[in-house]
């Protein structure tokens, strides 16, 4: 399966809880209380990222990895940044070569 385009389709989602609200929607109630409930969400998530990974339980580290991700995605829309802007940066950075910031020696995301 080509999981590729899987931030897009969760972004896309998201994107649209924002411009259509739907009733019970934990992105619609993340957006309706604001920024400082996404970014409370986003510390949360990433401290239960940095317990699992200090787990043997790979399956774990995953699943809190997803749930950081989700949260970051929430954090992008409501600041009107998406995954082309955050992968052109990476490419950008992809391109300095001091301070071990080339990590791609192919040149090629």
């Amino acid at each position: 399966m080509d999981y590729s385009k899987v931030l897009y389709e969760l972004y896309a989602v998201i994107m649209d809880r924002k411009t259509n609200p739907k009733e019970g929607s934990y992105t619609n109630y993340l957006f309706d209380k604001g920024i400082d409930k996404i970014l409370k969400k986003i510390g949360e998530e990433a401290s239960e990222t940095i317990i699992a990974s200090k787990n043997p339980d790979n399956g774990e580290v995953v699943y809190e990895i997803c749930d950081l991700l989700y949260h970051l995605s929430v954090l992008m829309a409501e600041r009107g940044i998406d995954w082309d802007d955050v992968l052109a940066e990476l490419a950008r950075r992809e391109l300095k070569e001091g301070n071990l910031k080339k990590f791609n020696v192919k040149g090629d995301i």
